[in-house]
């Protein structure tokens, strides 16, 4: 899905904010379904009008972006969410994940990462920025018995990291001077090692674990 195609609900407490965002994306081609002031208008107004992305401030009065995220989860609404925020906090980041967002991305972002990101989660990405390590291991305890089936080489935990970083098949490939195809193969061995089912879950495990 091209970023021309993509079609997003706005949401932020803040109206100077979101008159911001609805310039810089108008600019680059991406539609403004509607903008809403907090998770609850935000809720409300999806049910009434189906969009390709949740684009949503994480901070909010009331009924916040990860409470919203669940909310719309928890009534079967599958629509990706992209969480902003100015806090680079691991927490926010774990917290977003558990409730189901695919994306989550610091507000200070540059332009052509933000339409990267909206793009990239339409076409069932997950985005995760870079995490310090501390924090996720506080969270997820993980002991021997879950230790990884083999052993990772080193190009495996090298594509472990970038994972981690969020980034895409095709941007490991091109990082890692590989074919797109050869890094999806190593991405199924690693979740097959780690025993998960998701990129994320397992970039999680590997931090508890310390391989990465």
């Amino acid at each position: 899905m091209n970023s021309a195609a993509i079609r997003i609900a706005l949401a932020d407490d803040q109206a100077l904010v979101r008159a911001g965002l609805r310039a810089l994306l108008e600019r680059q081609g991406i539609a403004i379904v509607f903008e809403a002031d907090g998770g609850e208008a935000l809720l409300a107004q999806l049910a009434q009008q189906p969009v390709d992305v949740v684009l949503s401030d994480i901070r909010m009065p009331g009924v916040d972006g990860i409470a919203a995220l669940q909310a719309l989860r928890a009534r079967g609404d599958s629509t990706p969410v992209l969480l902003l925020t100015t806090f680079d906090d691991s927490d926010l980041l774990l917290r977003a994940t558990e409730a189901g967002a695919q994306g989550f991305l610091l507000k200070d972002a540059a332009p052509e990462d933000l339409r990267d990101a909206i793009t990239r989660v339409a076409r069932g990405e997950t985005l995760l920025q870079p995490v310090s390590t501390e924090p996720v291991r506080a969270r997820y305890q993980y002991h021997a018995a879950h230790a990884p089936r083999e052993a990772f080489s080193e190009r495996e935990v090298a594509i472990l990291r970038l994972l981690a970083g969020g980034y895409s098949n095709k941007e490991i490939a091109r990082a890692m001077f590989l074919a797109e195809g050869t890094v999806k193969n190593y991405v199924s061995v690693i979740l097959e090692k780690l025993d998960t089912r998701d990129r994320t879950r397992a970039v999680l495990k590997a931090i508890t674990l310390r391989v990465i």
